[in-house]
């Protein structure tokens, strides 16, 4: 019976299945392309290319993770559609490179099969409950209409696909905020996603430790292919230590905490889609971007500075803390002085960039990310001793 299909809800954590865990191994691999299609076309239009792919990727995760929520995946049936979104997602990240080239239908035929084919399954699944059955008929309008962009655009070259394209993603960051509105089918109201706290906090913060994991793998493949100077061994550590930074910031006590507000929201869904659904792409973005940062730090240690080496350099630690910042915003209502403080550090280094090699600015960029981390873990440590002394 569809009912069975459901996750039984008895208040307690929902825990990420093994099948959850292999699902994510694609989009390592998506990441991955995506770094290398970046570093490849650093241009303002490779920039906005893969921007449109990483918002494809990211949807045709997220929204994946949404269903999870909801569907059980230790039920064979969730599986086998898990799987078969596997394999359509391994087709889109091969032909990830190519997307604005000679496979832009490919890649475009693949995230439609994920996005349009997980609506209709879950459709079927849900169909004895009336409120997801009819969120999920929205849904589904939505993806239909996406489709078509999608399809049009692959059929398309040059310009008419970006554009359409361009469309095609906007539309998919803009279905949640309005609440997948349909004229004759009316709208989602976030009180009707009932969302489990720690289930979707863990999946997010999988997701961000593959993209920290594309970073180390980027980073170790390139220094095994370079000569070891010292320059070089000096890059490699700047770039380990800021990856080690980033997960630092993240998986803080902010990020277990925000699981907790959400379990205690009377509206979850609402939480769910502001923390979890639109801010983290800005981290991911952020540490997509540090990692390419890292590669050309390390392929080019020494000499001058181009626009485009600062740039990533500076920018993909920047994204990171200002999604960082947008997150415990979004999930807590607090700015982060620590994490605005790294933003106005990196930006002050700017100034830097005629002074300094493409390492010496690597390393003045970890070198802010890690005082981050060290601002955070000192303020947490002295709220708990505040705390102890009021006991």
């Amino acid at each position: 019976m569809a009912g069975d299909l459901l996750r039984r809800r008895d208040g307690g954590h929902a825990r990420v299945g093994f099948v959850e865990l292999f699902f994510d191994l694609v989009f390592v691999f998506a990441i991955t392309q995506l770094s290398h299609a970046l570093l490849e076309h650093l241009t303002w239009a490779g920039v906005l290319q893969a921007t449109i792919l990483l918002g494809a990727l990211w949807w045709a995760w997220i929204d994946t993770s949404w269903i999870t929520n909801w569907l059980d995946p230790e039920r064979p049936l969730v599986r086998l559609m898990l799987f078969l979104l596997m394999g359509a997602g391994l087709v889109m990240s091969t032909s990830l490179p190519e997307a604005f080239g000679d496979k832009g239908l490919v890649f475009a035929c693949a995230f439609v099969t994920i996005q349009v084919g997980r609506g209709l399954f879950t459709l079927w699944a849900v169909r004895r409950d009336e409120i997801l059955r009819r969120n999920f008929q929205r849904i589904c309008v939505w993806a239909v209409a996406g489709a078509v962009l999608w399809i049009a655009g692959g059929l398309m070259d040059g310009q008419t696909r970006l554009t359409l394209w361009l469309i095609a993603v906007v539309g998919e960051f803009a279905a949640p905020a309005l609440y997948f509105w349909v004229p004759g089918l009316g709208r989602s109201h976030t009180t009707d996603w009932s969302v489990e706290g720690g289930h979707m906090a863990e999946r997010v913060g999988l997701f961000i430790i593959i993209c920290l994991g594309e970073s180390i793998l980027v980073t170790g493949a390139t220094f095994a292919g370079l000569e070891w100077t010292p320059s070089v061994v000096a890059a490699f550590a700047t770039a380990f230590v800021g990856t080690l930074a980033m997960w630092w910031i993240w998986f803080s006590k902010a990020h277990d905490a925000a699981s907790d507000v959400i379990a205690n929201s009377s509206d979850t869904g609402r939480v769910a889609r502001r923390a979890y659904t639109y801010t983290p792409v800005l981290v991911v973005a952020g540490i997509v971007l540090t990692a390419v940062g890292d590669e050309m730090s390390l392929s080019h240690p020494g000499g001058h500075i181009d626009f485009a080496t600062a740039a990533i350099v500076l920018g993909g630690p920047m994204l990171f803390l200002i999604g960082a910042q947008v997150f415990k915003l979004a999930a807590f209502g607090r700015w982060s002085p620590s994490r605005l403080g790294g933003i106005a550090a990196l930006a002050a280094l700017i100034f830097a960039v005629p002074l300094l090699t493409p390492l010496g600015l690597a390393m003045a960029a970890t070198a802010v990310l890690v005082g981050v981390g060290v601002w955070e873990t000192v303020a947490a440590h002295s709220v708990v001793v505040a705390d102890a002394s009021d006991g």
